[in-house]
């Protein structure tokens, strides 16, 4: 899956079972719970990326979105081009953070960013977020997380489950980060990466849910949802 942010406006990695002895002295293996080991299907290891690496991996993370966006080759060539625009120019954003999930190849990546007030596209994102998330953001402690990519896979399977692996990815942003909070804007007319981003624990932010009664709203609603994720 691939989601993108409209702009300008310690570890993650789960433990493996505990090894204890039977009675008869032979190891046997305890088969962790969903709080504490990572599946047994879950064999990419999580780790971050330092802007050089970022550099130097460009070409594979450019494959890794032409891949998870979906469509044919000519479609891929032109999102490839585009998402490298992008990130080569949001790797030079101050607190910027990429990580990626690899076993025997890159197979997912996350990046984003703090939001701070004095961000020369501040004016374009703060009429988006609500008093709470600006106060905290005032602070530094809310993450606007830009780019999810994952395989198929982690978009359906174990989706409430710590190991999924769009979940390890956003946590271990926000976990290195030390953020209170992670922000992500969505088209209000894109309901399919909405409902799948609340299937990784997003939230909408406050009144930005969507209504249930024709109730009039006091203003009409802009053109991007506000989803929060807690650290």
């Amino acid at each position: 899956m691939t989601v993108n942010v409209p702009l300008p406006p310690t570890t993650t990695e789960f433990l493996g079972g505990r090894a204890d002895l039977d009675r008869r002295g032979t190891r046997k293996q305890r088969r962790p719970g969903p709080e504490r080991g990572a599946s047994p299907r879950a064999g990419e290891r999580v780790r971050a990326l330092t802007r050089g690496q970022v550099e130097d991996r460009m070409a594979e993370l450019g494959d890794l979105y032409a891949q998870t966006s979906g469509g044919g080759p000519r479609a891929w060539n032109q999102a490839r081009g585009a998402f490298l625009r992008r990130l080569t120019a949001d790797v030079h954003r101050p607190g910027f953070e990429l990580v990626i999930a690899e076993s025997t190849g890159l197979s997912g990546c996350a990046y984003g960013f703090p939001v701070r007030g004095d961000g020369p596209w501040w004016e374009g994102l703060d009429c988006h977020l609500p008093v709470s998330l600006l106060r905290a953001a005032a602070s530094g402690r809310v993450l606007l997380i830009s780019v999810i990519l994952v395989p198929p896979h982690a978009r359906k399977e174990n989706q409430d489950r710590p190991w999924n692996l769009a979940r390890r990815l956003q946590q271990r942003l926000l976990t290195d980060q030390g953020a209170a909070f992670g922000v992500m804007l969505v088209s209000r007319s894109d309901s399919r990466t909405t409902e799948v981003l609340r299937s990784w624990g997003w939230r909408y932010a406050e009144g930005d849910a969507p209504r249930t009664s024709p109730s009039p709203s006091p203003s009409p609603p802009g053109p991007f949802r506000v989803l929060v994720l807690g650290a």
